[in-house]
């Protein structure tokens, strides 16, 4: 029955090698800058591991004999790929070096996405973008398929996640435009009395926060139209068929519809606002999560929020802040 093989010892590799080049143990170990007797060891240990002699000992100085020239013969290519494996852990570890994967939320991909790439384009960084739901990043995130995660709502219970806290956006009514100039004076409260509400399906984190809300307020419209998206949302505000609840970036999010609709504020509460974090490990990506800070509020006071209020100008002052 044949032995099984012991796999080979890198180092003992490079102790082997060493004396190849060297003619001598004692060469080996000024080579490697070790004791001689440690370089001994280490070909001794690698001659029992693999069950074979590799040197010739009866020569003046050492050579290695079949074993060992097949030996040297491959362990060329096995030391090169080991060094660098170690090198692109070491890059990895200065997290500057690999791909940085980002996961966000869809509203947050579709809007702030594009400019925070157009921004980091320049530099020698790379991005990788996923979007997905709150639940499936936070796993994501868990699982290390993705290194950092913008979320609207975090459950932690992983103490080395890291929770920076983005921005916050207030929840508006949303009516068709025409109807307001049919109804100068119609406020939230008779509006919501007088049609259905179109909802957010209640798999999604803001369907499940825009319900609290709702209820909170005391709306208690009948469930009929439920989506998982905000532009077939905004079709049916648009065509005078509800009302319907939502956030200034997910209104950008589907803007082709901006001069169809209208938005109303509501009252303040705390159940009234959805917040972005991001998330990553402690320790991690800190550099580059500075960096998405400070482009995601700058994206957001220079850009989409201006353009937000010259498109609807009853958005409340604190509806993204």
């Amino acid at each position: 029955m044949r032995r099984t093989q012991t796999p080979i010892d890198l180092r003992a590799l490079q102790a082997f090698v060493a004396v190849c080049e060297t003619g001598s143990m004692t060469g080996a170990a000024k080579q490697l800058g070790v004791s001689q007797s440690a370089i001994s060891q280490s070909v001794s240990a690698l001659e029992r591991d693999q069950g074979v002699a590799l040197f010739d000992r009866d020569s003046r100085p050492p050579r290695p004999n079949i074993a060992g020239r097949a030996l040297l013969e491959l362990a060329g290519p096995l030391i090169e790929h080991a060094q660098m494996v170690s090198t692109r852990i070491g890059d990895a570890s200065h997290a500057g070096k690999l791909p940085v994967r980002l996961g966000c939320v869809d509203s947050f991909a579709a809007t702030v996405g594009p400019e925070l790439i157009r921004a980091v384009s320049g530099s020698a960084r790379q991005i990788s973008l996923w979007s997905g739901l709150t639940p499936g990043l936070s796993k994501q995130l868990h699982d290390r398929e993705i290194d950092v995660a913008v979320c609207t709502q975090t459950v932690l219970s992983d103490a080395r996640i890291v929770e920076v806290p983005l921005f916050s956006e207030a929840f508006v009514v949303v009516v068709a435009r025409s109807l307001l100039k049919e109804r100068k004076n119609l406020d939230w409260r008779t509006l919501t009395l007088e049609m259905p509400m179109i909802r957010y399906t209640a798999r999604s984190v803001i369907g499940q926060q825009v319900e609290r809300f709702a209820r909170h307020l005391g709306i208690n419209s009948a469930r009929r139209y439920e989506f998982d998206a905000t532009d077939p949302l905004l079709s049916l505000v648009a065509a005078k068929l509800g009302f319907a609840i939502s956030t200034p970036l997910c209104l950008w999010q589907a803007r082709h519809y901006l001069d169809e609709i209208a938005v109303l504020p509501l009252p303040p509460s705390r159940l009234g606002r959805r917040d972005f974090f991001m998330l990553h490990r402690q320790g991690e990506w800190d550099d580059f999560a500075g960096e998405i800070v400070n482009l995601t509020r700058g994206v957001l006071d220079h850009s989409i929020q201006p353009a937000l209020r010259r498109a609807l100008p009853q958005l409340p002052e604190d509806a993204l802040r």
